[in-house]
């Protein structure tokens, strides 16, 4: 057992935990699409925690429990802000995970870069639009439109 990686696992099954909470809540305040999406990342959140849970018994370790409550960055009162914070929640996560991916054991570091993965293009999908492809980069002015001769 290292103790250092079931450390590290710990960390990620935190916040997980949290995860968990706040994608509870923002289920039960939202509606249509958006709800779908909110409910596979509960549902994907929940199979990672279940997962760490299993990794650090494995290893001897003990996995620590949730929180009865966890406090948010703010209250999502609209479908816009439940979004805003759903992408904030999967920036949390993939932190967790950075931490994990310098595991000492191969295959944690492996599931690390899956699970940030993961979470990275969850985060993605709850922003209203996407980034340039070259962020900073000047956007190129649109082409004339091509006039008939005649």
């Amino acid at each position: 057992m290292n103790a250092g990686d079931v450390e590290k696992l710990r960390k990620a099954l935190a916040a997980e935990h949290a995860a968990l909470f706040a994608y509870g809540l923002l289920g039960a305040r939202t509606s249509g699409s958006l709800r779908d999406r909110m409910s596979a990342a509960f549902d994907a959140h929940r199979a990672r925690r279940d997962q760490l849970r299993g990794f650090i018994t494995t290893r001897g370790g003990r996995p620590i429990e949730p929180d009865a409550s966890y406090a948010l960055p703010f209250f999502p009162s609209n479908a816009t802000l439940a979004a805003k914070l759903a992408a904030h929640l999967e920036s949390g996560v993939t932190a967790a995970y950075l931490e994990l991916a310098a595991a000492q054991d191969v295959s944690l570091r492996r599931y690390a870069a899956l699970a940030m993965q993961e979470a990275v293009t969850r985060a993605y999908s709850f922003r209203p639009a996407q980034p340039s492809a070259f962020p900073g980069m000047p956007t190129a002015a649109p082409s004339p439109t091509p006039t008939p001769s005649g």
